[in-house]
């Protein structure tokens, strides 16, 4: 395919790269500055344009901007962006709505969302073999984005426009909230003199089970065996060491007692 990139972040310069690996054309990059687009650009020997230039003829534009810019970026394409194909976001939160202008002009649009965490892109790159991809899309963009997501390894699936925010919130569930638990544990390790890299090993088999068997059908521990006063004697334990993640530790015994079904003979206790 040939493919202009519109933001040369982490995003779309992780994306052009696994594109231009994978045999894809990137014939330009679009930024907000001659100089940052002239820097990605001369990675695939690409144009280097400032947004509001003439965008070329080609397959696919890939808007790989933050959420609230995709509108004002939209405005700013549609002058121009007539004899490409079609236009995408690289939004998982955002509707498509937001390229209306783009839409507009005859130009089909959608997103494509990598769900996947890009810290930079030759990391990011690496880490796109293997992704799963959120596609928006009507034919026959939308077997275009399917064709370029398995091209570099990935795994498309379509969503619905109306169901990404909530698919946004389960991704964001699902690459923070473990975090967060876990620097409660780490703190917790450090206050009993156990080095954090001791859990590693249970939570890597955790986040097997829970893949494997289920979230749900993975629980161990206490609140799943009903066990109060273990968990009462860790509440203590928490307040003692670490107090400034008490509420947090109850929030999460909370939810954990929820998903045992176990709420009722916690219910006192929390």
């Amino acid at each position: 395919m040939r493919i202009v990139v519109v933001g040369p972040g982490r995003a779309g310069t992780a994306l052009a790269i696994a594109a231009d690996q994978a045999g894809h054309d990137i014939v330009a990059v679009f930024g907000r500055t001659h100089e940052r687009a002239r820097n990605a650009a001369a990675r695939f020997g690409a144009m280097a344009q400032r947004v509001g230039d003439p965008v070329p003829p080609v397959d696919l534009v890939l808007i790989a901007v933050r959420d609230d810019a995709i509108g004002d970026i939209a405005d700013s394409l549609a002058p121009t962006i007539g004899d490409a194909s079609g236009a995408v976001h690289l939004s998982g939160a955002t509707s498509v709505e937001a390229l209306a202008p783009i839409a507009a002009v005859g130009v089909a649009t959608g997103a494509f969302h990598p769900l996947q965490t890009l810290p930079n892109p030759e990391a990011g790159a690496a880490r796109l073999g293997g992704a799963w991809f959120a596609v928006t899309a009507d034919s026959p963009l939308r077997e275009l984005l399917h064709e370029l997501a398995a091209s570099i390894g990935g795994f498309p699936f379509d969503l619905d426009d109306a169901h990404k925010p909530a698919y946004h919130a389960a991704a964001a569930a699902s690459a923070n909230f473990p975090l967060a638990a876990l620097t409660v544990a780490k703190d917790l390790f450090t206050a009993a003199g156990v080095p954090f890299a001791a859990a590693r090993p249970l939570v890597e088999a955790i986040i097997s089970n829970a893949f494997d068997q289920g979230p749900a059908e993975s629980l161990t521990g206490p609140i799943a065996r009903g066990d109060v006063a273990t968990v009462a004697t860790q509440l203590a334990a928490v307040a003692e060491e670490t107090p400034e993640w008490e509420a947090a530790f109850r929030s999460f015994l909370r939810a954990t007692a929820l998903v045992a079904g176990t709420t009722d003979r916690f219910e006192e206790l929390l």
